[in-house]
């Protein structure tokens, strides 16, 4: 998973992650990654407008953004 989000960094595209709070609300997000390193994401969500930091191990999973449509 860390390989895809590094890639997609790279390329600057856009993904969709599920992902797990720490209470255990489960979301789904388009982000546009800022910065990736051992434990964190950094990115811009679209859903709530700013940027955020996610936990690496609370990514359920991860995939391209899908198109408009």
């Amino acid at each position: 998973m860390k390989s895809f989000l590094s890639r997609c960094h790279l390329n600057k595209i856009p993904v969709e992650i599920m992902y797990i709070s720490n209470n255990g609300q489960v979301s789904q997000r388009t982000v546009s990654i800022k910065a990736i390193n051992e434990t964190t994401l950094k990115a811009y969500c679209h859903l709530r407008k700013t940027q955020r930091v996610f936990k690496l191990d609370n990514i359920l999973s991860v995939n391209y953004k899908k198109a408009a449509g």
